[in-house]
């Protein structure tokens, strides 16, 4: 069964790329598709019926699924938490994670990921004001956004970032750990339905890949060609990250259903178990 699968273009998915290129196992076969516009772009694309399976930031597809998402969680893909910038114009006068308070916000999309932690954080800083949002489609949008003056913060993943403050567009005023595993794996009620297995043999695939990666010590060199990352800054990531031991979800799932009730993101008593679909 040929299965299209979704993620950004980031090195978090290096494994999905060198799976595909080192020879695919018997039994899996995969389209791969880039989505700059992150998890909400991967939601709307699951819910056409675009993609099979996606892989998404957690808080993001937890907040689809609630939304009456038609797809489900079906493992961890990542265990370790993503760290976020935040980020602002270099010239800014937002000097301190304090200062952002009164900043717009650069979000790639409602219900995005950039959305989500921006609202996680504020929450955390005890802020009780909404953040004045401005939708900027994907990073290259958040760079005309910070450059032209229609927004003065933005969170993404500071690795992917870091090129832009090296350059002197951005400025980091902080990081913030996301309180959750960063990404997850899912997939369409549909394929559930159809190709489970197929599912299954697939992610099977991409942690062996995933731990290979890791045993493997050309991998940051590769990485940083790949994503246009500085050596150091792709060996600092490698070694902070921690794709899953093996396929699944357990209950990873509830302190993020929790935090995005308390947001108002999801209807409150949102139960998490009901995103996750067992692939046997």
């Amino acid at each position: 069964m040929r299965l299209v699968v979704g993620g950004v273009p980031e090195h978090f998915n290096w494994p999905f790329h060198v799976l595909a290129e080192r020879g695919l196992p018997a039994g899996i076969d995969f389209e791969w598709r880039d989505f700059p516009g992150g998890s909400g772009a991967m939601a709307s694309a699951l819910n056409a019926g675009e993609l099979d399976v996606a892989l998404m930031l957690t808080e993001g597809a937890v907040a689809a699924i609630a939304k009456a998402g038609r797809f489900r969680v079906v493992s961890l893909y990542t265990q370790s938490p993503l760290v976020w910038g935040i980020h602002v114009p270099a010239a800014s006068s937002l000097r301190a994670v304090a200062d952002v308070r009164r900043g717009r916000y650069a979000i790639s999309r409602r219900g995005s990921g950039s959305h989500l932690m921006a609202a996680v954080h504020a929450r955390a800083q005890g802020w009780s004001e909404p953040l004045e949002l401005v939708e900027v489609g994907d990073l290259d949008g958040a760079v005309d956004a910070l450059g032209g003056g229609r927004a003065e913060v933005f969170f993404w993943e500071k690795s992917m970032t870091q090129p832009l403050v090296d350059a002197g567009r951005f400025r980091r005023v902080g990081e913030f750990a996301a309180p959750w595993p960063a990404f997850v794996a899912c997939a369409t009620l549909g394929v559930l339905e159809r190709g489970a297995a197929s599912v299954r043999s697939l992610l099977d695939a991409a942690l062996a890949a995933a731990a290979d990666v890791v045993a493997d010590p050309g991998s940051a060199a590769a990485i940083a060609r790949r994503y246009s990352l500085a050596p150091e800054e792709a060996a600092a990531w490698l070694a902070r990250t921690r794709w899953a031991a093996r396929v699944g979800v357990a209950d990873e799932l509830e302190p993020v259903a929790r935090a995005l009730a308390d947001l108002g993101l999801v209807a409150p008593g949102f139960d998490a178990a009901t995103a996750v679909a067992r692939l046997g």
